[in-house]
């Protein structure tokens, strides 16, 4: 694992350990958030749970941020503005991917795009787009 995905390891928020988030390294220069199929993401049998599905592009949105943001990230927070989540297919219990890109990122605002998929990259389960508030820390 690279030194970057190791540092944005480190900042994966409590709700993505608990779900079994980890970052597997980077891709395309965004970092590759995976997840192990558990109970706890369970939703209809043998399905993963739309929510888990939701939380894990936000957090695939969110740590892309963090990585374009680079040495400015410690200089400002980041607030969701909103999030718009588009279902392709329903997860089944294999492992899933996920990977944020980001679309822009001004001054005061960002605007993020994540996929998520299984077996093949080019068969997405959702994508989603998201807003940022970027605000100076002080």
């Amino acid at each position: 694992m690279s030194d970057s995905a190791e540092f944005l390891s480190e900042r994966l928020p409590p709700y993505a350990r608990s779900m079994g988030m980890r970052i597997e390294g980077l891709l395309d220069g965004s970092p590759l958030l995976a997840m192990d199929f558990s109970d706890r993401a369970m939703g209809r049998p043998g399905f993963l749970h739309g929510g888990a599905i939701a939380g894990m592009l936000e957090i695939a949105a969110i740590m892309a941020l963090h990585a374009e943001l680079g040495e400015e990230d410690a200089k400002v927070r980041i607030k969701p503005v909103n999030i718009s989540v588009e279902y392709l297919r329903g997860g089944v219990t294999v492992e899933t991917f996920a990977r944020g890109e980001v679309i822009r990122a001004g001054r005061r605002i960002a605007n993020v795009r994540a996929e998520a998929w299984q077996a093949d990259r080019d068969k997405p389960l959702a994508s989603c787009w998201m807003n940022f508030l970027i605000k100076p820390k002080g």
